[in-house]
């Protein structure tokens, strides 16, 4: 009888549904639908346990599409000590004839591919991690809209010609200034109070958000590494919070230049023969990573300095850490300031300037030492 080694098992994971199919580990070996079964706990523990009592001697390999139903699935068949990918469905190949898709077809598709080594699975990240970039990211969907609703009322200022008389926008005078002001229409008038109403209301959303971040950060696995990094000029606590949150555990890149390609910040290129041409950056991978990075670039127009501010943020940092910041500012300064001179364009400098950037926070994250995690808990947040 033949053992076998690996079972690979393919779920087309639903809300409601999962579509199950195998396929063994043996040459000419097809897969097989297995059938289709409920996306819960329940279900999905049993179905491993089928699949274990039948093939005893083979470890189980799952792999399911990355999807709006997140990543339970995963925790809860890595806490049975089984083996499970997860992969984008963008990445996954298809052929250009495949017009006919089901659900039946992709989890036979998944599991034909995954026995080739055609897939590639993604970082997934903790359910403590998880929390804190969905946090982070709240407090900056908070802050998008609370700008949007400062443009609206600007915008209805412009219409109505109406020129601010204080100079600090969106202090308390300033507020103040805006519930004494009457417009000549009632229609108009209870535009600005509702939008009045709406700023203020954005305003302290922001501020709860903040606050509740900078509180639950400090109580983060990752914050010696958030700590660590904010020793770089440009990286304060929020956006420091908000890289580490994105893209996890740094030290899973084995070089930088992996990590500049995840944030898409490498340069398209087409080359054949003896021709060779680059383009813009892909702008692939993790967007809001790339854009707090090239928020903290803008810093680097300004000479190199250790401001107060940054000399406090880097107290009680080992020194290995403190020279790769320092000469991380050494470097982006001269270089920000040599390709502005050579006429390039200030966007083209800034976008530079983050990639380098992002080589230095892989430095700086491998000289911390990260508690590891339990995957046998991570059955406790499951749902049911």
């Amino acid at each position: 009888m033949y053992k076998y080694n690996i079972l690979f098992i393919g779920l087309d994971t639903h809300k409601v549904s999962t579509e199950v199919a195998h396929v063994e580990d043996q040459r000419g070996a097809k897969p097989v639908h297995y059938g289709k079964i409920k996306t819960t706990k329940a279900a999905i523990t049993k179905l491993a346990r089928q699949y274990q009592s039948k093939y005893p001697q083979a470890t189980l390999h799952f792999v399911y599409e990355a999807g709006p139903c997140g990543y339970w699935i995963y925790r809860l068949l890595t806490s049975l000590s089984h083996c499970c990918y997860v992969v984008a469905p963008s990445l996954i190949p298809k052929k250009p004839g495949d017009k006919v898709k089901t659900d039946k077809r992709d989890a036979l598709k998944l599991t034909k591919l995954l026995k080739d080594e055609e897939l590639t699975p993604i970082y997934v990240p903790e359910p403590e991690d998880e929390a804190i970039r969905d946090l982070s990211r709240a407090r900056e969907t908070a802050m998008k809209d609370l700008k949007d609703a400062k443009y609206q009322l600007k915008a209805l200022f412009l219409r109505n010609n109406i020129s601010c008389k204080v100079n600090d926008n969106w202090s308390l005078q300033h507020l103040r200034w805006l519930t004494e002001l009457i417009l000549p229409h009632p229609s108009q008038q209870i535009v600005l109070q509702e939008m009045i109403q709406v700023i203020t209301e954005r305003i302290q959303r922001e501020k709860r958000l903040a606050n509740e971040l900078f509180h639950q950060v400090k109580s983060w696995r990752f914050y010696p590494v958030v700590k660590a990094l904010q020793a770089v000029r440009g990286v304060r606590l929020l956006i420091a919070t908000g890289i580490v949150a994105e893209l996890g555990d740094l030290r899973r890149f084995d070089h930088p230049k992996k990590l500049m390609s995840y944030l898409g910040l490498v340069s398209k290129e087409h080359s054949s023969g003896d021709k060779r041409r680059l383009g813009s950056i892909t702008k692939c991978g993790n967007g809001r990573a790339r854009r707090l990075l090239v928020q903290g670039a803008h810093t680097y127009k300004h000479k190199a300095n250790i401001s107060t501010e940054l000399q406090k943020r880097q107290e009680g940092l080992p020194k290995e850490i403190t020279d790769i910041a320092w000469q991380a500012q050494l470097r982006l300064c001269r270089r920000y300031n040599r390709l502005l001179s050579r006429g390039k364009h200030r966007n083209v400098v800034v976008i530079a300037i983050a990639r380098e950037m992002a080589a230095y926070l892989w430095a700086i994250a491998r000289e911390v030492v990260i508690t590891p995690v339990d995957t046998r808990l991570r059955i406790s947040r499951v749902p049911a």
